[in-house]
């Protein structure tokens, strides 16, 4: 195992510190904890916290800013933050106007969330929720009951964020985030596993020439291994799959995120951006939205994953575009 850390045992935590002293002028860390917190005063307005384990760089704490997130709870490499550890992010970031959480579709962080909303109601603080499931690969997986949360939670980070900082009601965020959410879906292909620190070695090998379809952020099992192909023949599959998923009709329209899985150079990135907007194109879709990089990872995984939303009101488009003061978006 070549990786720059220090002890195993301490990558998260000195990342943490790394992440706050190069960006101090936006965030801050609650100390001893996995809490990233905005500097920005929100008073009166909705606070979005979201989280999970760590390895998914920059997600989450890179979304921690003016027009996304208020808080992020980073939790040990690809492991839920603890329930006090959540409830310490909610009671930082209320402002009076109650908060909303955005989880995704993970065993061990719907239930720690969970816990830590009801620890929070008895302090009186109002708190809600959004589960998020855009992965179409598998049904069920390892640590998933239903579809996996992938990168397609940072649209919902997005649009939610520049809701909350429009001064949307914690009512209507949740009446928001049940819309959309079921008009966003993500499939992927790795190339190659993920080495967590501790562990040392990849959590499953593919061979020189092997791929696989829909493994999950955390090295869940896909739904096929073939040999690796061309983009394009890539970006047929996966856009195939999202077609059926959505049932595309000509005039729709659609953002992208085409998102790197850790270890996939740009240059490969947009190539597959290309083909895949030759595949919109000839479906006849509207693509009003487009972005590409490195914003859900999973450690050096390589591969990427694409996501789609539907845009069924303009509304989404324009909150999509309002501009934010975060790391990573």
């Amino acid at each position: 195992m070549k990786k720059i850390i220090n002890q195993p045992e301490e990558v998260v935590n000195d990342m943490l510190e790394g992440f706050v002293y190069a960006h101090s002028d936006l965030i801050e860390r609650i100390p001893e904890t996995g809490v990233i917190i905005r500097k920005q005063e929100t008073p009166h307005k909705v606070a979005l916290i979201s989280g999970g384990g760590s390895g998914h760089e920059p997600a989450h704490a890179g979304f921690v800013g003016a027009g996304m997130l208020s808080a992020a709870v980073c939790g040990p490499v690809f492991t839920s933050p603890t329930p006090d550890q959540i409830l310490e992010a909610i009671q930082k970031a209320d402002n009076g106007a109650g908060v909303f959480m955005v989880i995704k579709n993970y065993s061990g962080d719907v239930m720690n969330f969970d816990m830590a909303k009801e620890l929070a109601e008895m302090e009186d603080i109002a708190v809600d929720f959004i589960i998020v499931d855009d992965d179409i690969a598998v049904e069920d997986s390892t640590y998933t009951a239903g579809k996996r949360g992938v990168a397609g939670t940072v649209f919902v980070h997005k649009i939610l964020g520049a809701a909350a900082e429009n001064g949307a009601s914690l009512t209507e965020i949740k009446a928001l985030a049940e819309k959309i959410v079921p008009n966003i879906k993500t499939l992927g292909v790795a190339l190659s596993g993920a080495t967590a620190p501790e562990v040392g070695k990849p959590g499953f090998t593919l061979a020189e020439d092997e791929i696989e379809f829909g493994v999950g952020i955390h090295g869940e099992p896909g739904y096929r291994r073939e040999k690796i192909a061309p983009s394009k023949a890539l970006a047929q599959e996966i856009v195939s799959k999202l077609k059926e998923a959505f049932q595309f009709k000509p005039d729709e329209h659609y953002g992208l995120l085409v998102n790197g899985l850790g270890s996939t150079p740009l240059m490969e990135q947009y190539i597959f951006t290309n083909d895949v907007g030759s595949l919109l194109a000839a479906e006849g879709l509207n693509v009003d939205f487009k972005k590409v990089g490195d914003f859900m990872t999973s450690i050096d995984m390589a591969g990427l994953s694409l996501t789609l939303i539907r845009l069924e009101e303009n509304k989404w488009l324009d909150y999509l575009n309002v501009p934010t003061k975060t790391i990573a978006w």
